[in-house]
């Protein structure tokens, strides 16, 4: 009985060495992070959840403060700092980054995943890793994929059920040549422009159309300047959750596990977020007005169909190592429902 008990007492004893050396590896630190949504986002929301769990586990010593909606400056000059090493986090949408990393562009590829569970696996899986891998050279590291949703068109011409349907749209669409060649091959007239300048165009008539996930399209009230809100489920959203280099060499390989698993936790918990709530923008998106299509399978194989040739230019220009990695991992992906 004795000996049961000692043992016992040693148990206890190395589990609380083991809680005070590894307590002892958490410094006290403000982590700041910011991303491009306001606080109402999933992206926001899924920020939140990985403060609460960055607190719990490190005892309180590490402290994120949140900064929405690009109050730290726009997305390039974020990336700039926390490759600098001035801003220790940023949680931007993809197009940015490939800025500095040009592989990061392949996910802006049209129809490139059919639903949210066949980017979980892309991402997740080992073409998501190996775009991960890319970013220390450039002074950031990677931690989790977390999502901005599937995009879809909005106008205020007509309804959209069909490929012919989207011809001759003016659209605005994100300052990206891969967005840009997608919507030509779609037959509309693309403008690249900024997020900012978009309303005021639809609102004046400059533009008949623009192209975002529902959460956007709700969050910016878009539904007062255009009528019809159609399922193109064109291309897929991305949010890459980063931690600048420079502050994560300075951290001990306790307070990294404590990141890296909050940032993937709450990636988990922003997905269902994210997909529960773009279901509930799209019943008040009607409720205020839009007339809300849901384009037929059929349809979408010929959009698909009609961007082919934007695929096959793009990936002509990639690195052949991604490209492989990337047609593999899409064989595998796409057989998930």
């Amino acid at each position: 009985m004795k000996l049961i008990k000692l043992s016992q007492v040693a148990a206890v004893a190395a589990a609380l060495l083991l809680g005070s050396a590894a307590n002892a590896q958490i410094e006290e630190r403000t982590i700041r992070i910011g991303h491009p949504v306001n606080a109402d986002h999933p992206i926001s929301f899924g920020v939140k959840k990985f403060s609460d769990l960055v607190a719990a586990r490190s005892g309180g010593k590490l402290k994120v403060r949140e900064f929405p909606a690009l109050q730290l400056g726009n997305e390039m000059q974020q990336l700039s700092a926390l490759a600098g090493g001035v801003q220790e986090m940023f949680a931007p949408g993809t197009p940015p980054i490939a800025g500095m990393v040009k592989d990061f562009a392949l996910l802006d590829l049209p129809f490139l995943v059919d639903t949210p569970e066949q980017a979980d696996a892309l991402l997740d899986g080992p073409f998501g890793q190996a775009l991960l891998a890319k970013l220390p050279e450039k002074g950031l590291v990677g931690l989790a994929f977390w999502e901005n949703g599937f995009r879809h068109v909005t106008n205020s011409k007509r309804p959209i059920k069909r490929l012919e349907d989207l011809e001759g749209l003016k659209i605005r669409v994100q300052q990206n040549p891969v967005f840009i060649e997608t919507f030509k091959a779609l037959k509309t007239n693309p403008v690249p422009m900024s997020f900012a300048e978009l309303y005021g165009a639809l609102e004046s008539k400059a533009l008949d159309a623009q192209e975002n996930p529902y959460l956007i399209t709700r969050s910016a009230k878009l539904n007062e300047t255009q009528k019809y809100l159609s399922s193109t489920s064109h291309a897929y959203g991305v949010i890459a959750v980063l931690v600048s280099k420079k502050f994560w060499d300075k951290l001990s390989s306790e307070e990294q596990k404590i990141l890296r698993s909050a940032a993937i936790e709450a990636r988990d918990y922003e997905r269902q977020v994210s997909r529960a709530q773009a279901k509930r923008a799209v019943d008040e998106l009607t409720a205020g007005g839009m007339q809300f299509d849901a384009v037929p399978a059929a349809e979408l194989a010929r959009m698909r169909q009609a961007t082919q040739g934007v695929v096959n230019r793009v990936l002509q220009t990639y690195d052949p190592t991604m490209v492989k990695l990337l047609q593999t991992e899409l064989e595998r992906v796409k057989k998930i429902k």
